[in-house]
């Protein structure tokens, strides 16, 4: 039974790390997440990776939707898993990365316990229900 069919929506945090600026596509997500009937929490701009893991922790949510372009997605990326990790929250977390990763660094982000990313091209549809099928049950 999923996090919907138990009756409660499904709680994301849209989250922005570094100094990367460009937040188109994590407007356009979070919009798509909200017309499938998600709650959705955008970070906006400029986190530190220890914010966003505050920020997952305390909204309690059953996904955190990492954009990032700025090319920093091993440094940064591994310091949320961390930090989820720390606070007891990675396996409740189903964690997701946006943007432009190259096809050689996608293991590594796996491996640090990132659940999907998501690169150009990628429709909504497939992330909405990806979502859908792959978020924790509470």
């Amino acid at each position: 039974m999923s996090t919907e069919s138990a009756g409660r929506s499904i709680r994301c945090l849209v989250a922005k790390v570094g100094l990367d600026g460009h937040d188109r596509g994590a407007h356009v997500i979070a919009r798509a997440f909200r017309d499938a009937g998600f709650e959705v929490i955008y970070s906006g701009l400029h986190n530190a990776p220890e914010e966003i893991v505050q920020a997952a922790v305390q909204e309690d949510v059953d996904v955190l939707g990492i954009s990032i372009l700025s090319g920093a997605h091993n440094t940064l990326v591994p310091k949320i898993m961390a930090g989820l990790e720390e606070y007891g929250a990675a396996d409740d977390t189903l964690v997701l990365v946006g943007g432009v990763i190259p096809d050689e660094d996608r293991s590594k982000l796996e491996d640090a316990g990132v659940s999907a990313i998501f690169g150009p091209g990628t429709s909504i549809e497939e992330t909405v229900g990806f979502v859908r099928e792959n978020a924790p049950e509470r």
